[in-house]
């Protein structure tokens, strides 16, 4: 399969990526091989580059951000950008005073894909640094969702912070509505909404971990839809994250079958876990996580409503798990 992970880190991450970098490695890619891209908005120093490339098991690349990927475009008014930050970080909104995670979800939204390093890859998989995997992972997720006509995958989902995002699906309606031969038919509006599309209900796939197409990224239906959320400047006039960005994308761009949840995917980013709700599941896979901790069936979570949504079944035990 013509696939990579990919991975954007700063040389002070090398440890929590090289976690990462062994979770992947000895629960998959020891029998796969797949390259590993390796992003910086700097320049990796040579321990960074000598320790991840001697971890993986594939080819380790490296390439550096340009600045135009990960700086304020000139249609950004700078004193306003500046004081919704202290409004934010006043109201203690995390992240909300960050600059750099604002460059990070504006370049995760629109030019991560971009990067000429990755140009000659079909499929992605994101890896984030201090990330635990907790099941073997005994099948190729990139040929499961090539044979499968997939095209994005998750395995935790759950609600937004909307104080990060009040505009977002204002601009997203706008869109719409210039743009409605970019709708999938068989879309997941009703998902992502309760009242038919009126309003966003925050839903979204928690995008540090997901597997895509690339080519789906370069289409004109996502660029479009990218273009326009950055010139309307909510990266930067609030705190847009790649997250719901790529989800209410997807949500809106695909057909509802071509999103697939990776349930065998046992998958940890502080402060969320998704583990296998099925102990014969847990078992098979050679899981430690312990099925406790898995998020999927809490209040906060949106996975129970994507199970409704696609009248999925429900797995054995879900209910043990929803106020564990």
């Amino acid at each position: 399969m013509n696939a990579t992970f990919v991975t954007l880190a700063r040389n002070s991450d090398l440890w929590d990526i090289v976690e990462s970098i062994r979770q992947v490695e000895d629960r998959f890619n020891r029998h796969y091989h797949y390259d590993w891209v390796f992003m910086n908005d700097d320049t990796f120093d040579d321990e960074f580059m000598k320790v991840t490339s001697t971890l993986v098991s594939g080819r380790a690349r490296y390439a550096q951000v340009p600045k135009e990927h990960w700086s304020f475009p000139d249609w950004i008014d700078q004193e306003r950008a500046r004081k919704v930050r202290e409004d934010m970080g006043e109201r203690q909104i995390i992240y909300g005073d960050s600059i750099s995670y604002r460059h990070m979800c504006r370049f995760e939204s629109g030019f991560f894909f971009r990067q000429p390093m990755l140009e000659e890859y079909e499929w992605y998989w994101r890896v984030e640094p201090g990330i635990r995997l907790f099941c073997d992972i005994s099948f190729d997720p990139f040929r499961y969702m090539a044979e499968h006509n997939k095209t994005y995958s998750f395995v935790i989902s759950l609600l937004e912070y909307m104080e990060t995002i009040p505009t977002l699906w204002d601009s997203t309606k706008k869109f719409i509505k210039e743009h409605p031969e970019h709708l999938a038919e068989h879309n997941a509006m009703d998902w992502l909404s309760n009242d038919k599309g009126e309003s966003y209900n925050s839903c979204h796939f928690w995008s540090n971990f997901e597997i895509a197409n690339l080519n789906w990224l370069r289409s004109k239906p996502y660029l479009d839809f990218f273009e326009a959320l950055d010139r309307d400047g909510g990266f930067f006039y609030e705190r847009w994250g790649d997250a719901p960005v790529h989800s209410i994308a997807a949500g809106l761009f695909l057909d509802r079958d071509q999103i697939h949840f990776f349930d065998e995917i046992a998958y940890s980013h502080t402060p969320f876990t998704h583990c296998p709700t099925e102990e014969k599941k847990r078992l098979a896979l050679k899981c430690s996580c312990n099925p406790k901790d898995n998020f999927d069936w809490k209040a906060y979570s949106c996975t129970t409503r994507w199970f409704d949504f696609n009248n999925m079944q429900l797995p054995e035990g879900y209910h043990d798990q929803q106020e564990s």
